[in-house]
């Protein structure tokens, strides 16, 4: 049922999951005689010929999640993948999936990730990799001429490289391949968070620095003529080809290519898994397995590290406070005032949220300009020196932060993530986010309403991190923060700006700000308590309702 050849590796892998899974159809490229000897040089096996081909390399998320009309939440968030400092504390676990054409690898790969039954897991196709065909090449893919299972029409630079920023926690683009048109469409799909990664492709096995980024190399070996018959049902069904020209593209390529490319890598797989998807008693094996690599990552109980940083040092120069002046003063006295009603908290709080954004803009780059005033006289003056703006908010109460934001900055971009605390383990986790595109170049103003260990914040931060934005263009602004999430966040990101209205020294038993302006701001906000929160919603109505339409059961805070 199951054969293991050589040692499965052991390198450290992903603690918790996530799952986001990638493209999984048809594929195709390579040209009839493929490539030249000199472009094989990093494979392992040589010579071949090979095929594919079909619409377009689309990438499915299939996690355990809720979707809503705008949003998609994992219900299983991914917890903390780095440490106090900061830093990456575990890579993902890298599993590779290799075999002939039709041998059942994708429902391998389905079946591992449903029996793992855990989330951030990213199931990655080799068919996004494919090369795009110059039109010789399409004229002979037309005339099922063109050799596209040759390790030459895949693009294992860019394979390479993707995975391995992937598996280092990195945000990556994946490319779209269009088997209509065998070029990669415009728009790429962004693949982001896995503690798994599933990369399954004919090829996986044929290059060797592709080998060193897996952790668990699995070949599904399938009978021929099964496979035969498989490829002729997708081909004709699916892919609306004539039996004529599946069969000669067989004989000419796919055959061949498994004989010389393909079947070969079998000897490097560290478990061979005959009959594929059908064989339960391997892929229980394999999930043992990649269950036992997690676990024997130890969680990271992020808030209790945090609890122990030294705070005897003073408070970072990173840090502004928004000056106390009697108006400011005055704010702050109507909103931590637990007799304030919530229109009055709702009221006093935009307008400090008002003062706290334009202190904040303050700190953006800038660069002297002269303009003509309509006298005609010239005025010497400042403008924004950057490619652009954007506001992350961290739902759920960092999203009434927003409009203050708006208001002050026209067109600014608006990007959400949401972190919920685990109630079992107290530590927070990454359930949602949307980033907008190419936020890497602008300067990114994070938003939450208060701080408190840091531990929410410094997820987020690392989010933007990982989303290549420089860390000395994030600024953190929160209403109120705990002296615990400052140290916290500046030790663990010293670039960061942290901006906030007052710094509390304490933190009660429940890692809230004292004195502090109540346990739940959000709950202020809208007249709910936890309590009259309906099962599996969140109870967040923001500035304009409905702005939230997260689904969640057993959401507290």
């Amino acid at each position: 049922a199951l054969f293991s050849r050589g040692s499965v590796s052991s390198r450290p892998g992903p603690t918790h999951p996530l799952l986001t899974a990638n493209s999984h159809l048809p594929l195709e490229q390579a040209s009839d005689c493929g490539s030249g000897e000199d472009s094989l040089d990093r494979l392992l096996p040589h010579t071949g010929t090979h095929r594919r081909k079909s619409a377009t390399s689309l990438s499915k998320t299939e996690p355990p999640l809720l979707r809503t009309g705008t949003r998609t939440i994992y219900t299983a968030g991914r917890p903390p993948w780095y440490d106090e400092h900061g830093a990456q504390s575990k890579e993902a676990f890298v599993i590779g999936l290799c075999g002939g054409s039709a041998s059942g690898k994708t429902t391998v790969s389905n079946k591992i990730i449903e029996a793992l039954d855990v989330p951030w897991v990213v199931l990655l196709s080799m068919d996004s990799f494919y090369k795009g065909l110059s039109s010789e090449e399409q004229v002979l893919a037309a005339n099922n001429d063109y050799n596209f299972d040759h390790p030459g029409a895949f693009d294992f630079e860019l394979l390479v490289a993707t995975l391995r920023k992937l598996k280092q926690g990195k945000s990556v683009k994946i490319p779209v391949y269009d088997f209509t048109t065998h070029r990669r469409q415009k728009d790429w799909k962004n693949v982001y968070g896995a503690s798994v990664i599933i990369l399954e492709g004919i090829m996986a096995f044929a290059d060797k620095e592709l080998l060193q980024l897996l952790d668990m190399k699995i070949f599904v070996d399938t009978d021929s003529d099964i496979r035969l018959v498989r490829r002729l049902r997708r081909d004709i069904t699916v892919r609306g080809r004539d039996i004529e020209g599946v069969i000669k593209q067989y004989n000419k390529f796919v055959k061949p290519a498994f004989e010389q490319y393909i079947e070969p890598t079998m000897r490097l797989a560290d478990i061979v898994v005959p009959r594929g998807g059908g064989n339960m008693v391997a892929i229980d094996l394999i999930v043992q397995h990649v269950q036992s690599q997690l676990e024997e990552h130890p969680v990271l109980f992020l808030r209790a590290l945090l609890a122990s940083v030294q705070q005897t040092q003073p408070l970072p120069q990173t840090l502004s406070v928004l000056e106390s002046t009697p108006q400011v003063r005055g704010l702050h006295t109507i909103i931590r005032n637990k007799e304030t009603s919530r229109d009055e908290f709702i009221f006093y709080s935009k307008r400090l949220m008002r003062l706290l954004i334009e202190h904040a803009l303050t700190f953006l780059p800038s660069q002297g300009c002269v303009v003509q005033t309509p006298q005609g006289h010239q005025y010497e003056g400042r403008r924004y020196n950057g490619s652009g703006i954007t506001g992350v908010s961290i739902l759920r109460a960092g999203e009434t932060m927003e409009p203050a934001l708006r208001a002050v900055c026209k067109d600014v971009r608006i990007g959400k993530i949401l972190i919920q605390t685990n109630l079992d383990s107290g530590e927070p986790e990454l359930h949602y986010l949307r980033l907008p595109k190419d936020i890497s170049e602008d300067h990114v103003i994070l938003m939450d309403s208060t701080v408190s260990t840091g531990a929410a914040a410094m997820m987020a931060v690392r989010v933007l991190l990982d989303h290549e934005v420089q860390e000395d263009k994030i600024m953190l602004v929160s209403l109120l923060m705990a002296e615990l999430g400052v140290h916290s966040v500046a030790y663990a990101f010293p670039k960061v700006k942290i901006i906030t209205t007052a710094v509390d020294k304490n933190l009660d038993q429940f890692f809230h700000v004292t004195p502090g302006i109540g346990r739940q701001f959000n709950t202020r906000r809208t007249g709910l308590s936890s309590a009259s929160v309906p099962q599996g919603r969140c109870g967040y109505i923001g500035s304009s309702p409905p702005a939230c339409e997260c689904v969640f059961e057993n959401v507290n805070d």
